[in-house]
């Protein structure tokens, strides 16, 4: 009797009574066997079939045949052997049911079993060795026992691990906080709104602009010293210049956004300054050392600037060649560090912004001003710190009314386009409602109009019946995929349903959003 699947002669299939042909032996574990099935009846039997299950052949017994004895072969084991890797074999050392050690199979009781890794251990086999069998109701082996060294007691500091104790970090007397952890810290927001090649202002990101974390300056004009020239092999981030500068990668770069051909002899000059490509300034606080420009604190936003010209010179601190660009201020909102500027930001409530998770200067000050405050007992009378704090919080309650931020303004055109769009009449109601939060408004108009399939601001936006805007690419993958539903609130829309797309409302946010259609 052997198994076998009349269909797929690989599978497992039914029982039949069979005769042996052919056995052929491969390889040691390995076997072909070959048998006429007897289909039973009138249908006859199927002639040099291959049996797949070699050890699942039972042999049919005629009745009154003697019993099976040692002289007709050996015996197979009823139950499969608990170990793969020595079968079972009691006369083969196997570090795996037995000694993990030695791999003996003598005296089982001996061993004892870790309650980790579940492996045995002759009591005298582990270094050192055990007198007798331990008492307790758990035992770990050497290798998953915990070092009590490590522990994190309560009211103890985390540890080091072995690996970082080693490191020379764990041993240097700089005082440097690098940033607070924040120096290599990923990104947390990434702009979607334009692509990464984008060229000019970026929308809702008004002058002024500061973040906490990311030369000759005159304020509407500065000369930029290119990048390069430095052997960055290994950890040299801070060595002084070994080479001359090359115009290649950034310094390339930011060449050819200047209005005449590229030069990598003399270099340029432009012919019309302001048809040069725009290039966006940030100015760091590092260099409030040199230039009176930059910002107190942070990374500020100045403006577009166009690329002048650039030329080679040898530098006079160090003697290698470097190239040098000449940058002027091409932007219509005024410069942070004008009084209309100042007042402009003032309005617009432009603070340091801080990226999620850390820690603002004034949030630590308040927390150290409370824990001196609760050290020094039940004073009543206020600290100065306390009251720096509340005057701080005073104004920054008044900065974030309404009434002190300055309204976006919309342009005749938006308007009109606005009044048009009467599918998404409600839309606008919502989002012209945030028109006085000025720089938040464009957030809002984001959130609103975002595509509820790629998580983005709507490209050739179809408005469904249903009154929902989706990406045309988003709602033909969904048709492709034979769901003819609106993404949004499972609408059917019907597998003959025609998609066309909203130029009006694509009108408008390339008016507010402009360049974000580029990189879709």
């Amino acid at each position: 009797m052997v198994n076998y699947n009349v269909e797929s002669p690989s599978n497992r299939g039914f029982w039949f009574d069979a005769e042996i042909t052919a056995l052929k032996t491969i390889s040691r574990s390995k076997k072909e066997l070959r048998v006429n099935i007897f289909l039973g009846g009138s249908e006859g039997k199927l002639n040099d079939c291959q049996i797949r299950f070699v050890n699942e052949i039972f042999k049919i017994e005629k009745p009154g045949a003697h019993p099976l004895s040692l002289a007709d072969g050996k015996f197979l084991r009823k139950n499969d052997p608990e170990c793969d890797f020595c079968g079972g074999d009691p006369e083969k050392n196997c570090h795996s049911c037995s000694c993990h050690i030695c791999g003996g199979k003598q005296e089982p009781s001996m061993q004892l079993l870790c309650d980790e890794c579940n492996l045995a251990y002759h009591i005298y086999c582990l270094n050192p060795p055990l007198d007798k069998v331990p008492e307790e109701e758990y035992w770990y082996c050497p290798s998953c026992k915990t070092d009590s060294s490590e522990v994190v007691k309560a009211g103890e500091k985390l540890k080091m691990s072995k690996k970082k104790a080693k490191m020379p970090s764990a041993s240097t007397e700089s005082r440097r906080d690098w940033g607070r952890g924040m120096a290599c810290v990923g990104r947390t927001r990434e702009c979607t709104i334009v692509p990464s090649n984008h060229y000019g202002p970026i929308p809702g990101i008004p002058v002024g602009s500061t973040w906490r974390f990311r030369v000759q300056d005159r304020g509407d004009e500065f000369t930029y010293t290119g990048s390069g020239g430095k052997n960055l092999a290994g950890n040299k981030r801070i060595g002084a210049p070994s080479a001359d500068q090359t115009l290649t990668n950034m310094n390339r770069a930011l060449a050819l956004n200047c209005d005449a051909p590229l030069d990598d002899k003399i270099g340029a000059e432009s012919r019309n300054w302001r048809a040069g490509k725009p290039v966006r300034v940030i100015r760091s606080f590092k260099g409030r050392k040199i230039s009176k420009y930059a910002p107190e604190e942070g990374n500020r936003y100045d403006g577009i600037y166009k690329v002048v010209k650039y030329w080679p010179e040898i530098s006079s601190s160090h003697g290698f060649l470097v190239w040098r660009y000449l940058l002027r201020r091409d932007d219509v909102e005024p410069a942070p560090w004008t009084s209309e500027g100042i007042e402009r930001s003032r309005r617009l409530c432009l603070r340091l912004q801080y990226p999620v998770g850390y820690p603002s200067d004034k949030e630590g000050k308040k927390t150290k001003g409370q824990s001196k405050k609760q050290a020094s007992g039940a004073s009543k009378r206020p600290a100065p710190d306390d009251d720096d704090c509340a005057s701080a919080s005073k104004v920054l309650k008044t900065s974030d009314s309404a009434e002190a931020v300055e309204a976006f303004q919309l342009t005749p055109q938006q308007q009109r386009l606005i009044r048009e769009d009467h599918q998404n009449q409600k839309l606008w109601d919502e989002v012209l409602a945030h028109l006085v939060e000025g720089p938040n408004f464009l957030k809002k108009l984001e959130q609103s109009f975002m595509c509820v399939c790629c998580q983005e601001l709507v490209y050739q936006p179809v408005t469904t019946d249903c009154l929902h805007n989706v990406c045309k690419d988003c709602l033909q993958r969904s048709f492709k995929a034979q769901v003819f539903s609106c993404p949004a609130c499972r609408h059917d829309l019907g597998q003959n349903y025609i998609m066309i797309p909203n130029e009006i409302l694509q009108t408008l946010l390339d008016l507010f959003f402009p360049g974000y259609s580029k990189g879709r």
